[in-house]
């Protein structure tokens, strides 16, 4: 996905090969669309943590990271 389209979607540095696509929601701005299992994966593989630890700065860094209506989402595939 180019972001470079839409320079108002918020993005998370460092995890570009992360993102999955945008999301649309009804009356309020496209977010960016993260894989959550790829962001877990990249923080043990590149910060050398471990599952927990990157399960821990995940749910408090990134989940916990409120930016206003544009914050990115996280998608947890089945």
């Amino acid at each position: 996905m180019n972001t470079a389209e839409s320079p108002e979607l918020v993005k998370m540095d460092g995890f570009d090969d992360c993102i999955i696509g945008k999301a649309r929601r009804y009356g309020m701005p496209d977010v960016l669309a993260y894989d959550k299992q790829k962001v877990i994966d990249k923080l043990m593989s590149r910060d050398g943590m471990t599952e927990d630890e990157a399960d821990e700065f995940f749910e408090y860094n990134q989940i916990g990271a409120w930016v206003g209506e544009t914050t990115p989402v996280f998608i947890e595939k089945s």
